[in-house]
């Protein structure tokens, strides 16, 4: 028997897998089938077994299956390569299991389908399931003893035959009791991921609540909130759910209260906040609610104290944003004021462009309005608006009336921005503005009171006390002004009386196209996200109303934006109104459709709804259709929530460029310019750069304006002298050299200090009113010549509502800031790395405040203190380490 089968036996490895085996003899090498004595006595020795297993005597038989089942156990400790008994067994693996459809029910037979189930690793024909099929049917013994990789191969088999009695509607009891053995097993071996996936796979995620512990519920958690960007909806916020419900279970709020902003639940927020007595982590929560931009009005049930809870609604309000931002200034020694010339810095471009830059145009002196505001914003003075007492207000009026009607707009908004998070200073110096005799100057002061009080809210609400009798006044521009400046100072919170005072200018048919236009973007911004249907009907009937050739105008076409935002990142929320859009005036219906798609799937990596856009892109259009624009737009929008996704978009947009159609390459900077928001990327900037020098004037205003974006906030030295170098090539284009200017203010935005990503947390969280703002601006460059680079520039500060510090400033028990080291470098993705993986890398070792580049984390290095929370961004607060053996 055993000279027929020794062909068969070499023929599964023609080497005999000898490097595995731990051979002390001399190998026989006169032929390659040949097999080593040791080798051969085993074959024998099994041989011999296999026989004595078919024996009649159940003695004999119990003997021989002890036996195998020990040679089996331990040569499967080694999986390096096929197990030698595995091997050897193979030729009889059909006569075991015709004997063991003959034996009859006892332990033995128990016994031995333990045995076929693991040589069914190797050996049964795929899709068959027999290692399963004999495990269900052997004894309820320890699966692990077999090792791993028969555990892995049985999850496998497990999802499979899941997948199948679920649809031939079996009973599933003895497959979930074989899942609980191998969750279990994975879990005690750092197998988490796989853990995971298989009850994934088997639909029952809530198992795994009950099989974490506190050495390994950080990894799991970790893969459980990475992998829902790539689950289908449901399962995607089931994911997260779980992952929330196990933070709370080990007591790890902070990272349970990002979960809980991640999907959107407020309830789960309080529920954070009253889980623990400890105010020291409230005021932590507050840190972070504030930052994702988040309105909560802190109730006795958070803070039964009267005075934590004025503590905790400060923080929650952002009061103090502009004190840390200014001690990061102070810090980083970036205090002094910057003025447009310092940005231009024209001497280092050569001859033709410096003759150009000295004149004084009005257009000239409107975009160094815009640059005093983003490079000085939120510093609080500056060069052309704030300049002090010395020549008391006549220089800042200088500045104000060197510019022409809607110019004077924008500079008396400027200086919003200048002072920006200061609420209380803020509003001092822009009063006087607010009664001059200019209705351009009232409508700026107008809106630069909305941005003074961007993400900061004051319980007296002095922001909607002044603005909000300014909205029914007779002129167009004051009315605008005011109705944008409350839209930017209330974004995201739901203000009721907002809705209820603009409801009724979208009411009035004699409303005029702008006036309502800008009603609807604030009712969008305020709403952001909440699906308001009222708000919703409102717009819908506005847009209903309006003649043909109102429609046909280009700031119409920002009423389904409004629309849209309603429903930002709310997925499935948005089919009703989806389909009320679809009897829109065909002017506007596939517009408005594809605008509605875009943003309610923004930030959820939906790769159907990306597909679906790409569609709209390869169609053909009749003349004066204009729906591509969104839809690439809306790519980017939905692609940018992984990096994955933001890979293969940068892809798509390149071959957009390449075939598209001309609306369609004009719109592909500009998703450029937010997938890569102020994270500027090479390859990304070097297409911006090519396309900034485009035959098609729209095409290359949209990547100058890009570069802009990419770079913004980050003083990107290679983007600043591609925009100086524009400046000199484009210096008889008007509009060109006005996108150049507003681009060189973004690079330089905050002096460097500033990021306008709406993400945070490392990456994770979106925040809802940042992207808002990004997305009504990149809308309104959609056409440029008729927003931007006409009368409605102002539109750009709707960038405020992005506007952070990327700082990590650290505070003391008593919230004051606090000097410590920490280490800054390039956050590595640990998801499902076994051990416990370095997650930063190349780092360098600063003292707080310091500031964090896109795709950079920080960690303490010091073990003096204890941060209150996982992720080291914007304010933490640290605890005194008892244990701390640390004597610095």
């Amino acid at each position: 028997m055993a000279v027929d089968q020794k062909p068969g036996a070499s023929s599964t490895s023609p080497d005999g897998s000898k490097p595995a085996s731990k051979v002390t003899k001399k190998k026989d090498e006169k032929k390659e089938e040949d097999l080593s004595d040791e080798d051969l006595a085993l074959k024998q020795q099994l041989e011999l077994y296999v026989e004595r297993v078919q024996d009649a005597e159940q003695g004999v038989q119990k003997l021989a299956l002890e036996s195998m089942r020990q040679e089996i156990r331990t040569a499967t400790s080694s999986m390096t390569s096929v197990p030698k008994p595995l091997k050897f067994l193979r030729p009889h693996y059909g006569s075991l299991k015709a004997f063991f459809e003959t034996m009859p029910e006892s332990d033995l037979k128990k016994y031995l389908a333990d045995i076929l189930s693991v040589l069914a690793l190797t050996m049964s024909a795929e899709g068959e399931r027999e290692s399963l099929k004999y495990r269900l049917l052997g004894s309820e013994g320890d699966i692990g003893s077999w090792g791993h990789e028969y555990v892995r191969n049985l999850a496998g088999e497990i999802s499979q035959e899941f997948a199948k009695r679920q649809y031939d509607d079996l009973p599933l009891d003895t497959l979930m009791e074989l899942v609980q053995q191998i969750v279990a097993f994975h879990m005690k071996h750092n197998a988490e991921p796989e853990a995971v996936d298989l009850l994934m796979e088997v639909e029952d995620l809530e198992l795994l609540v009950e099989h974490v512990d506190a050495t390994n519920y950080k990894r799991a958690c970790l893969y459980l909130t990475s992998s829902s960007s790539y689950l289908p909806s449901t399962d995607d916020l089931l994911a997260s759910d779980i992952a929330f419900t196990i933070y709370t279970k080990f007591e790890d709020y902070a990272s349970a209260l990002r979960i809980a902003l991640f999907i959107d639940n407020t309830q789960y927020v309080k529920q954070i906040y009253t889980s623990t007595e400890d105010l020291l982590l409230k005021k932590q929560f507050s840190y972070i609610i504030a930052r994702h931009g988040l309105v909560l009005e802190i109730d006795e049930d958070i803070a039964p104290d009267d005075d934590d809870r004025e503590a905790l609604q400060e923080i929650v309000n952002n009061v103090k944003l502009s004190e840390g931002y200014l001690a990061l200034a102070r810090d980083i020694e970036v205090m002094e004021p910057k003025s447009p010339e310092d940005i231009y810095k024209v001497h280092l471009i050569d001859g033709r462009a410096s003759a150009s830059s000295s004149l004084d145009s009005a257009r000239q002196n409107l975009a160094a309005t815009f640059v005093n505001a983003f490079v000085n914003a939120g510093f609080g003075q500056d060069k052309l608006m704030t300049v002090t007492s010395e020549s008391s207000s006549g220089s800042s009026g200088n500045w104000l009336f060197k510019n022409k009607e809607h110019g004077k707009a924008s500079a008396a908004a400027s200086l919003g921005m200048i002072l920006l998070w200061d609420v209380d200073s803020g509003l001092s110096q822009i009063d006087k503005y607010l009664h001059s005799n200019d209705n351009h100057v009232v409508a700026g002061a107008l809106l630069g009171i909305g941005i003074v009080s961007c993400g900061v809210k004051n319980d007296c609400d002095p922001a909607l006390a002044l603005l909000i009798d300014y909205i029914n006044k007779d002129d167009t521009i004051i009315r605008i002004g005011a109705i944008l400046g409350l839209g930017i100072a209330y974004a995201g919170s739901l203000k009721d009386e907002l809705r209820i005072r603009l409801s009724l200018i979208l009411g009035d048919p004699k409303t005029p196209l702008e006036v309502l236009v800008f009603s609807a973007i604030t009712l969008g911004l305020v709403y952001v996200g909440s699906c308001n249907e009222e708000i919703a009907q409102s717009i819908i009937l506005a847009l209903m109303e309006r003649s043909d050739a109102e429609l046909g105008e280009p700031l119409t076409r920002l009423l389904p934006v409004a629309l849209g935002l309603l429903y930002l990142g709310k997925q499935d929320n948005v089919e009703a109104t989806a389909e009320v859009s679809k009897t829109f005036n065909d002017k506007i219906r596939k517009y408005a459709d594809i605008t509605l798609l875009s943003l309610a799937y923004a930030g959820t990596g939906n790769v159907l709804k990306v597909q679906k856009l790409l569609g709209y892109c390869a169609q053909h259009l009749e003349k004066g259709e204009n729906y591509q624009g969104p839809a690439v737009l809306g790519i980017a929008l939905i692609a940018m929530a992984e990096e994955l996704g933001l890979d293969m978009a940068i892809r798509s947009l390149e071959h957009l460029l390449q075939y598209g159609e001309q609306n369609i390459r004009r719109a592909v900077p500009l998703a450029l310019g937010i997938l890569c928001i102020s994270n500027p990327k090479v390859n990304v900037m070097d297409t911006l750069s090519r396309l900034s020098h485009d035959t098609d004037g729209d095409v290359s205003m949209a990547a100058i304006i890009s570069l802009g974006l990419i770079g913004a906030g980050t003083n990107n030295a290679r983007i600043a002298s591609m925009l100086r170098n524009l400046s000199s090539y484009y210096y008889k284009e008007a509009g060109h050299l006005f996108c150049v200017r507003i681009a060189q203010g973004l690079v330089h935005l905050g002096k460097g200090l500033l990021t306008l990503s709406p993400y945070h947390s490392d990456r994770f969280l979106l925040s809802p009113t940042a992207l808002a703002g990004l997305v009504t601006v990149l809308h309104a460059c959609l056409d440029m010549k008729s927003t931007i680079l006409g009368k409605y520039h102002y539109m750009l500060y709707i960038l405020v509502l992005a506007m952070q510090p990327r700082m990590l400033m650290t505070v003391d028990e008593n919230l004051k800031p606090i000097s410590v080291p920490v280490r800054v470098g390039q956050a590595v993705d640990v998801v499902g790395q076994a051990g416990r993986p370095k997650t930063i890398t190349g780092f360098q070792t600063h003292s707080t405040p310091v500031l964090l580049a896109a795709g950079d984390r920080a960690e303490l290095a010091t073990d003096k203190y204890i941060p209150l929370s996982s992720v080291l961004e914007g304010f933490v607060i640290l605890k005194e380490n008892p244990d701390s053996h640390d004597d610095r």
